[in-house]
């Protein structure tokens, strides 16, 4: 995402060829980290003795939490992949909350969805007529739907839940009457199998165990609708005439509207499905959640979406492992916090001394010597103490992305149009 919008025209079109080049890492290369990862985490918990590490449970509660921040982060996929960037998506978010309150308690909750879905949906009109039609800087336009956003739905939950049924039926200023339950779903046979497994705490069976028993038990049908979602977006967007188009937009607008693509339309649709997959990550907060609207439940998690599809290069994949990995770090609070967080530490050590270990190698002095300091002070952080505090447990997950970003942030390549105004006409 950029800071500032110029008026300046969007970067030539990319020499012939360089689309061929190859990025990211082969399949082969992401079994590998990911048979590596699972290696370390198990011998951590075995060390540690902190089983609630990567239990059913744990992995359970992290996807939940996961789900709404993979959305938010989906969705400025959307709008940023057009060369719009959606700072908004809190606010659009916020607007899915109440939407599916005020409808699910009313009728049923799969209504409510729907309106939490079309909530964000106007949200995200509104961001594309101000930024595409008037072009208004995407960073203001985005700022102003936040705060209309909060405004608004505040000045609602006021006139419509404080009195009359709403009110009797326990609702109030700051939340609405709760919302009839989702269908949730279990794999019959296999879930129990994976919790007998996981009772045993063998080494890494277990742990595969409980990861696995974790992504089969007790989901929300929305949980599944945003895996289709993301599977979806991604082969939409990379595998069809039309993804390559939109794609196009964010890449180089001039050059796609001087082979007929339709910039405004192509942006329009792009904003207005980021802002429907935001309605449905605040939906999902409402209904599946808490089961209520609440006032400020959103938590700023539009803005932990955003980071995670910053963390994941703007692709569905490395998106879905940033959203995993925040809901994993804010879980943490949910089960047994400070023991499980203390033995992480361990694991962070391990990461920052392997990282030591490459700078070193790729002789960055400076780097090497930095993160091999980092990992003697939390090994000594680690061996004196027993349990971390609760209040830094609370925070854990603010500086996961925190550490996240600052560590990703020389492999990112953003669209190059992303952000920059245009006009409709210049690639004629």
């Amino acid at each position: 995402m950029t800071a500032t919008m110029t008026d300046a025209p969007p970067p030539v079109a990319p020499k012939a060829g360089a689309g061929n080049q190859r990025s990211g890492r082969s399949f082969g290369q992401i079994l590998m980290i990911v048979a590596g990862a699972l290696l370390l985490v198990a011998a951590v918990r075995v060390i540690t003795g902190a089983d609630q590490l990567d239990s059913a449970g744990q992995i359970s509660a992290a996807l939940g939490l996961a789900v709404p921040i993979g959305l938010a982060g989906l969705a400025g996929l959307w709008s940023e992949r057009s060369g719009v960037v959606n700072i908004g998506l809190e606010g659009m978010m916020i607007l899915g909350t109440f939407g599916a309150g005020w409808i699910g308690w009313q009728s049923s909750p799969w209504l409510g969805l729907l309106c939490g879905i079309g909530f964000g949906v106007l949200g995200g009109l509104v961001h594309a007529v101000a930024t595409i039609t008037f072009g208004v800087d995407h960073i203001v336009s985005g700022v102003a739907i936040n705060l209309l956003a909060l405004g608004a739905t505040q000045y609602l939950a006021k006139l419509f839940f404080a009195d009359g049924d709403a009110a009797e039926a326990g609702g109030n200023p700051k939340q609405s009457p709760p919302v009839d339950t989702l269908p949730h779903v279990t794999v019959p046979g296999l879930s129990d199998g994976l919790a007998s497994l996981e009772k045993h705490h063998w080494f890494l069976v277990s742990d595969l165990a409980g990861i696995l028993g974790g992504l089969v038990t007790n989901l929300s049908v929305v949980t599944i609708l945003a895996v289709v979602l993301f599977v979806g977006s991604w082969w939409l967007l990379w595998r069809t005439p039309f993804g390559l188009r939109l794609r196009s937009c964010g890449e180089n607008p001039v050059a796609a509207e001087s082979l007929g693509v339709n910039v405004y339309t192509y942006k329009y649709a792009a904003v207005a499905v980021s802002g429907g997959l935001a309605g449905l990550g605040g939906a999902f907060l409402a209904l599946v959640t808490s089961h209520t609207y609440l006032e400020g439940q959103t938590g700023g998690r539009g803005y932990i979406g955003l980071a995670a599809m910053i963390f994941g290069n703007w692709r569905p994949g490395g998106l879905a492992m940033g959203a995993g990995l925040f809901g994993f770090s804010d879980a943490l609070q949910l089960r047994n916090g400070g023991e499980t967080v203390h033995a992480l530490l361990l694991l962070l050590v391990v990461l920052l001394a392997a990282l030591a270990g490459w700078k070193l190698y790729r002789k960055a002095l400076w780097q090497g010597v930095t993160s091999a300091v980092m990992a003697a002070l939390v090994l000594v952080w680690y061996l004196l103490t027993d349990e971390v505090p609760s209040d830094f447990v609370g925070a854990t997950p603010y500086v996961v992305t925190l550490l996240v970003l600052s560590l990703s942030a020389q492999r990112l390549r953003m669209p190059k149009a992303d952000g920059l105004r245009y006009r409709k006409g210049q690639g004629k």
